[in-house]
């Protein structure tokens, strides 16, 4: 029979791949864990940005749902109403940018702490 090939264990080098690819299976099943745990973390946490020197601030959870908007009375003027529009929509794009901030920076120390090297060579990976 060919070298590499067996019935019973599809193609290998006889060198112990399957324990390779189980090691593998283990440490993307890890990263799949530790990714939704993190992910959680930051869905449960909330962001908030003032604008106008505080006159309007908005809060928001890590799901991109706004919780809460706080408009202090000194900010409505009925003769400018589109300046008060232009407060709330500052206020909570930046909780927003806030949350998408805080999910990177979380993805990204669990993809720097996977050491996964080059893609070149996936020497990381143990490909």
């Amino acid at each position: 029979m060919a070298k590499g090939y067996s019935a019973k264990r599809g193609f290998s080098n006889g060198s112990g791949m399957s324990a390779r690819q189980m090691n593998m299976q283990q440490q993307i099943a890890k990263m799949q864990q530790d990714m939704a745990s993190r992910q959680q973390e930051v869905e449960n946490k909330t962001f908030s940005a003032s604008v106008g020197g505080g006159a309007v601030t908005a809060t928001v959870n890590g799901k991109k749902e706004v919780t809460a908007l706080v408009i202090k009375p000194e900010a409505v003027d009925p003769e400018d109403v589109e300046m008060l529009q232009d407060l709330v929509i500052s206020a909570i794009n930046e909780a927003l940018r806030q949350a998408d901030e805080a999910m990177n920076a979380s993805m990204d120390a669990l993809t720097n702490s996977l050491n996964l090297g080059s893609f070149g060579g996936l020497g990381g990976l143990g490909l």
